[in-house]
């Protein structure tokens, strides 16, 4: 097994560390690093050996995960260049944000208690209009201009609307039953 503990998930799936990455690589590099280390290949070697395998496993199953979405992968991106995201302690977010978040959660509200699917999907397509948009803000923030700060506050916010996913998706399921 040659792999490198000390390399970071990017260079641990031959990525270059970017918020824009080639999924379709991600995913074809994970599966290459998943059959060399997949520990049933280890079954018949020694418990160190077998040990080290599900290590690996382990370890290229977090950086898949973390890489594969787009709020993680900032987080890390970010987190390599030293700069925390603060989400638990920072809550700090403008006023217009903070309004628009209370009317998304009423418009998420209004249309569950009406049992209005179409109503759900109409603002789950709006939502991911704007996560399409905040995914090419942080993009352009860590790619290109190297804003970690502000990419940093973009990933607040994001966090946000990923809630806001999740809500919408729990009251589909919620009138589908």
């Amino acid at each position: 097994m040659a792999l490198d503990f000390n390399q970071d998930f990017f260079e641990l799936f031959g990525l270059q560390p970017r918020f824009q990455i080639d999924l379709a690589k991600l995913e074809q590099s994970y599966r290459d690093i998943q059959s060399r280390v997949h520990p049933d290949r280890f079954a018949h070697l020694s418990q160190a050996e077998r040990r080290v395998s599900m290590q690996w496993a382990t370890r290229a199953n977090e950086a898949y995960q973390t890489l594969k979405r787009p709020l993680t992968r900032a987080r890390y991106l970010l987190l390599l260049q030293g700069v925390h995201t603060q989400e638990e302690t920072n809550t700090a977010m403008p006023a217009e944000f903070l309004m628009a978040q209370l009317e998304w959660r009423e418009a998420i509200q209004d249309a569950r208690s009406a049992r209005d699917g179409h109503g759900l999907m109409h603002l789950e397509t709006k939502l991911n209009r704007d996560l399409a948009e905040m995914h090419e803000e942080l993009a352009r923030l860590l790619d290109a201009e190297k804003n970690f700060p502000a990419a940093a506050e973009t990933v607040r916010k994001l966090r946000f609307y990923e809630k806001l996913q999740h809500e919408i998706g729990e009251a589909l399921e919620s009138i589908e039953t």
